[in-house]
């Protein structure tokens, strides 16, 4: 019997073309059917230099099912060669050319000696979905444009968290992650969003390690990096928010780089100091326990379900109900992600279910007794959900529909007070 996935979180691996468009001057070159680029693009804030409508594409039909569709990919890359004016080149595969068996590493190895770099990834949407998509396109990177150096720039840190445009805060997560490492005297480097583009990436190899914050996605790039580059990393699992995580964040960072601990705890000092006297100000709407609901759900990807519970349990003193992690986690990575869900504060633990059908995840939140209004955050599909329960409801994870992010953030002690805002804004709204 056919199984039927509700609501699923997530798009098709070619929906990696997101990942190469938050590279600075990268275009995607598409060796797919028709209507793809459209379909997988979000409809906001995708656009820019280059915007899914104009990626190239070989729009393969039934006659290239038949014969094949390499010389149509040829002519495709050399014609976006000529008429684009980009510094990087990613073909980036469908189903049907994966299906009928096209040789896509052959036809790009035609353009080794192009001006500019000509690269692919297999992202056929039944190899995974744009998780693993994003991972594809690391890759590619590593293994076909990447070489060792010998030469090492001293503090220099590579920076990767999550998938771009899939992940709505992901400009600002990362800029912000950027200025931390700074203050602790480090220089970070990134390769996604503005003025982060094909130079960045030539400077990957000379970093004295990789910093990857994630619970599980681009493990697999790092550890490729490692063999071939020789870069050591540190995986921090948890993308930190708020004082607690991000302070704790700062040490470890600092302690695998090797900066002393009078600098790091100068600069958590200074960042708590102001956190705390934000925190005292509204103290007694905190502790008012008719605003805030006593538990609460988080309905989104590894990254934020982990992330906001911590920061929810560790920071605000709430109290988990189920979460609910939505992003198809392979299941060598979802033991290590439960641990840390048993790792709050307070002697606290939350249950954590790897569930990608929404319509089950949206019985078990029906069922389950909050003792007050629910506190659901989560995608677009929860906010219908959230109203039938009389609950407070705030959009963090894809899809999103009801609002706009340009460059706002939730990590760090700035992006804790943001999320605390737009968490009591919701809830103070059910009393005016």
């Amino acid at each position: 019997m056919a199984k039927l996935l509700d609501k699923q979180r997530y798009k098709c691996a070619l929906g990696a073309m997101q990942t190469v468009q938050a590279i600075t001057r990268a275009i995607p070159i598409l060796h797919s059917g028709p209507g793809c680029a459209q379909k997988l693009s979000d409809s906001i804030g995708s656009s820019g230099y280059f915007s899914p409508n104009i990626f190239p594409c070989t729009s393969i039909n039934e006659k290239d099912v038949v014969f094949g569709g390499v010389k149509k990919l040829e002519t495709t890359i050399e014609n976006s060669l000529k008429v684009i004016d980009a510094d990087l080149y990613v073909v980036l595969t469908g189903c049907i050319p994966e299906i009928v068996g096209d040789d896509t590493g052959e036809v790009v190895s035609h353009f080794e000696d192009a001006k500019k770099p000509v690269i692919y990834a297999s992202t056929a949407g039944f190899k995974g979905n744009n998780y693993k998509g994003h991972e594809q396109v690391i890759d590619a990177i590593i293994e076909q444009y990447l070489e060792k150096s010998d030469e090492k720039e001293e503090g220099l840190v590579n920076i990767w968290a999550d998938v771009p445009y899939q992940d709505l805060f992901w400009l600002g997560n990362i800029r912000e992650l950027e200025k931390l490492l700074e203050e602790i005297g480090l220089k970070p480097n990134t390769i996604f969003g503005y003025q982060r583009g094909i130079e960045n990436i030539k400077k990957i190899p000379k970093a004295q390690f990789n910093l990857l914050v994630s619970p599980w996605v681009s493990v697999g790039n790092m550890k490729k990096m490692e063999r071939k580059l020789g870069i050591p990393y540190l995986h921090y699992p948890t993308l930190p928010i708020g004082a607690y995580e991000t302070s704790k964040f700062l040490r470890e960072v600092g302690k695998f780089a090797g900066v002393d601990d009078i600098t790091i705890q100068k600069v958590i000092d200074e960042h708590e100091n102001y956190y705390y006297y934000l925190i005292e100000r509204y103290a007694d709407m905190f502790l008012e326990t008719r605003v805030m609901a006593k538990q609460f759900s988080v309905v989104a990807d590894a990254q934020y379900a982990l992330a906001i519970t911590k920061f929810l349990v560790n920071d605000l003193g709430l109290v988990p109900a189920k979460q609910f992690v939505t992003d198809d986690t392979p299941k060598q990575f979802q033991e290590n992600i439960r641990k840390e869900f048993e790792n709050l504060n307070y002697g606290l633990k939350a249950e954590v279910a790897f569930e990608t059908d929404g319509y089950k995840i949206h019985n078990e939140i029906k069922e389950h007794d909050y003792h007050g209004y629910p506190l659901i955050l989560g995608s677009y599909y929860e906010k219908e959900l959230t109203e039938e329960l009389f609950g407070h409801y705030l959009n963090i994870s894809w899809p999103v529909q009801d609002k706009v992010v340009l460059d706002d953030f939730y990590v760090g002690y700035t992006g804790g007070i943001r999320l605390i805002e737009d968490i009591y804004s919701v809830a103070v709204q059910r009393w005016n």
